[in-house]
């Protein structure tokens, strides 16, 4: 195969997703493995569709490469090729969250509230550059083997200067995962970042529970339980449940707010304490026995040292 703009040669397909298929490639003028993404374009598109779809894989880029934060991939370069864009990222070795839960189960409290963190702060990074994600999801975040946790695919992404704008939308109406759409985006708003919250609650669910608190056995039911608010109340998460809760508010005006969110965040990624430890939840003290003071052959109610002599009666006389 001619490598892409002679330079990128194709090795293996690394993952698929809705709008274009990743590739592991390698990048002969710097000599290293590298991420090429390339859009996919069906034949039952029309022109303005096909047009739309590489239109949003160049937003992409640019919206990616304009973060500059720890938890973003980095984008190298962007390729038009065959009247295709490709962007050039760089090569991660990860799972997605989505895989790691399909495949171990549902995740512990602290390591879910570590993961919130990070997409998080990606999300506070965003907002405060006027860009909205708009598809937080279990499998936009990454889980790498170094250890980074990052939020990818910013293909839905928009500029919040243009989130009030009518937008153009593809044949099948629906932009990103029905189960982890906020209510306003189902009826219709472009988003805001409170939209971009309650996604973060809906994957906090997912990553303690192990399912989607809205997802149904098919598009339009997921979406009338996220209009309805009809969702089952976790029952493993622990410290995160007011977090969850309170990002899955469906006024998005009374939706907690980013900075309580990380703190409760922060909070709830410690260790737990261990019983008796002053920082244990006063709960868990409760459960503790109480120490009796014990001496020597008896036990007392008096804590104060015993001295002197017992005087002991019996029918024999003292």
């Amino acid at each position: 195969m001619i490598p892409l703009a002679e330079r990128y040669h194709l090795l293996s397909v690394v993952g698929r997703g809705g709008m274009g298929t990743v590739w592991r490639a390698h990048d002969d003028m710097l000599a290293r493995d590298v991420a090429v993404k390339e859009v996919r374009l069906p034949d039952r598109r029309t022109i303005g569709e096909r047009r739309l779809l590489c239109r949003r894989l160049i937003e992409e880029a640019r919206a990616t490469a304009a973060l500059r934060h720890p938890g973003v991939v980095d984008v190298h370069d962007i390729v038009i090729e065959d009247g295709r864009p490709w962007i050039v990222m760089e090569l991660l070795r990860a799972r997605s969250l989505h895989q790691v839960i399909v495949e171990g189960g549902p995740l512990r409290v602290e390591r879910a509230a570590r993961i919130g963190q990070c997409v998080l702060s990606v999300l506070t990074a965003a907002h405060g550059a006027g860009i909205l994600h708009r598809d937080v999801k279990p499998s936009n975040v990454l889980l790498c083997n170094d250890g980074r946790i990052l939020l990818t695919d910013f293909g839905l992404a928009v500029h919040m200067d243009q989130a009030s704008e009518p937008e153009e939308t593809l044949v099948a109406g629906i932009e990103g995962s029905p189960a982890y759409l906020s209510p306003e985006r189902v009826l219709g708003d472009p988003g805001r970042q409170e939209s971009d919250l309650w996604s973060l609650g809906a994957t906090l669910y997912a990553a303690v529970e192990g399912f989607s608190p809205f997802l149904r056995s098919h598009a339009l039911a997921s979406m009338l339980a996220v209009l309805l608010g009809e969702y089952d109340p976790p029952v493993r998460a622990g410290r995160l449940a007011p977090v969850i809760e309170g990002l899955l508010r469906q006024d998005p005006n009374e939706r907690m707010r980013a900075p309580e969110a990380a703190r409760l965040l922060r909070e709830a990624a410690r260790p737990p304490a261990p019983p008796g430890d002053p920082r244990s939840p006063p709960w868990r003290r409760r459960l503790l026995p109480k120490p009796w003071p014990v001496r020597i052959g008896l036990m007392v109610s008096d804590p104060r040292p015993f001295l002197g002599t017992v005087p002991v009666r019996s029918s024999a006389g003292p």
